[in-house]
Order: C-alpha cells, then sequence, then structure tokens
C-alpha cells in the first residue's frame, strides 16, 4: 500500500501544473472551433497511450502534430497551410503559465520538506520554460519526461523510471496529477495518487481511487503538511 507519509512528489505537469485553456484561441487563429482543444487534445493521448500498449514510441510533440494535420483538413470549409496551422499551435505551448493556484501551493510543500519532480508526457524542457516563467524552478529537483522510458505514463515503467532516479521506493512516492488515468497507473506502479479536482464533477469509479483528493494545490498543500 502507499505510504500515507511521501518523501517524493511527482508531478503530472500538461494541465495539472498548466493551463492550457489559452490553446483554444491558437485554433482559432488558425480557422478552427475553440472547442477542438480538447478533442485535439484526448487524441494526442489516444496515440500516445496506443504507441506504448502496441510496443512502439513516439514523443509528443511529434504525436501532436500528427493529431492537427489530421483534424483540420476535416473542418467544413477549412483551408491553409497544414504544417504552418500546426506550427502555430504547438508554439503557444511555450508561453502556457501555470494555474493560479500552482505557485503557493508548490512553495508550501517545498517549505515542508518534500522533494518536489516533474514527470510528463510531454517535454522536458517545456516544463523548465514554464516553472521559469512562474518562479519555481528551484523548487523542483529533477524535470523528468518519456523520453527516459521510452513509454508515456499510465504504463508503469514510466512511473518506476520517475522513483528511480529520486532513489526512493515507489510506495515512498505520491503522484500528483488532475487525470483519473493518470493516479490510476501510478497506483497500480506502487506509488500513491493525489487527484486535483479542478472542478471535476466525479472520479471514475472504475479506476482505483486516488490517496489524496483535493480541490486544487493549495487545498493539497494544506491536506499534506
Amino acid at each position: 500500500m502507499p505510504t500515507v507519509s511521501p518523501q517524493v512528489l511527482v508531478f503530472d505537469v500538461n494541465e495539472t501544473l498548466s493551463d492550457m485553456d489559452p490553446l483554444a484561441a491558437r485554433f482559432e487563429e488558425v480557422g478552427a472551433p475553440e472547442h477542438l482543444l480538447p478533442v485535439w487534445f484526448a487524441g494526442v493521448l489516444r496515440d500516445g497511450f496506443a504507441l506504448t500498449a502496441a510496443g512502439g514510441y513516439a514523443e509528443f510533440s511529434a504525436v501532436a502534430r500528427e493529431g492537427i494535420r489530421a483534424l483540420l483538413p476535416g473542418i467544413e470549409g477549412w483551408s491553409g497551410d497544414i504544417e504552418e496551422a500546426a506550427r502555430h499551435v504547438l508554439d503557444g505551448f511555450s508561453e502556457l503559465e501555470v494555474h493560479p493556484d500552482v505557485p503557493d501551493g508548490v512553495r508550501a510543500l517545498r517549505r515542508a520538506g518534500f522533494r518536489l519532480v516533474t514527470m510528463t508526457n510531454g517535454s522536458a524542457a517545456l516544463t523548465r520554460q514554464l516553472l521559469a516563467h512562474a518562479g519555481l524552478v528551484d523548487c523542483f529537483e529533477a524535470l523528468l519526461d518519456v523520453s527516459g522510458p521510452r513509454c508515456w505514463k499510465p504504463a508503469p515503467a514510466a512511473y518506476r523510471y520517475a522513483v528511480q532516479q529520486t532513489g526512493v521506493r515507489p510506495d515512498h512516492a505520491l503522484l500528483v496529477a488532475v487525470h483519473p488515468w493518470d493516479i490510476d497507473g501510478a497506483q497500480r506502479a506502487g506509488l500513491g495518487g493525489a487527484w486535483l479536482r479542478r472542478g471535476a464533477a466525479a472520479y471514475p469509479r472504475v479506476m482505483l481511487a486516488p490517496t489524496y483528493t483535493a480541490l486544487d494545490l493549495q487545498e493539497l498543500a494544506a491536506v499534506l503538511t
């Protein structure tokens, strides 16, 4: 069973730390409806998961680009440079900011003595930009991504890779994420799971229940400290 006193907190990045809503405007700027953002992102995750399940691997940026190239031509009346459109949308990742609750929550957890790392299906380089812009990069001892294990979360090897980099056992680590599939995957790999609801109505009952549930990172910091 996961420890109730974790030493290491492993943070997901996309949507957990970063606010991805501004990317919707990027879709509109290339002539696509804003509501395509969640459809596209869900498709990116699906294809990344599928590659991992089949024993393959591709970086997030490559999967994300192919997702845009597949979606935009299907929009009625859309015309444009598909490669330029994909570049414009993906360039938006470098301009994202953290959610408002993240700075205070991260600093509170660091002050409490937790070791903090990130593990993303995206890019560690973009994670560094995101956290540096928020003045938080020094709070984290390692910024990791799935290029290390060459498999996407929620594959068990991805979580095991993250905890191996910190030198702790899985049951001394806690994954922090907004995605239930990520929480479930981490717990099946032996970690604890802290689910940030961020307005979600319910956690899927078909998945392992999280060790902790909090509205946002500030509330989780209060629970853990």
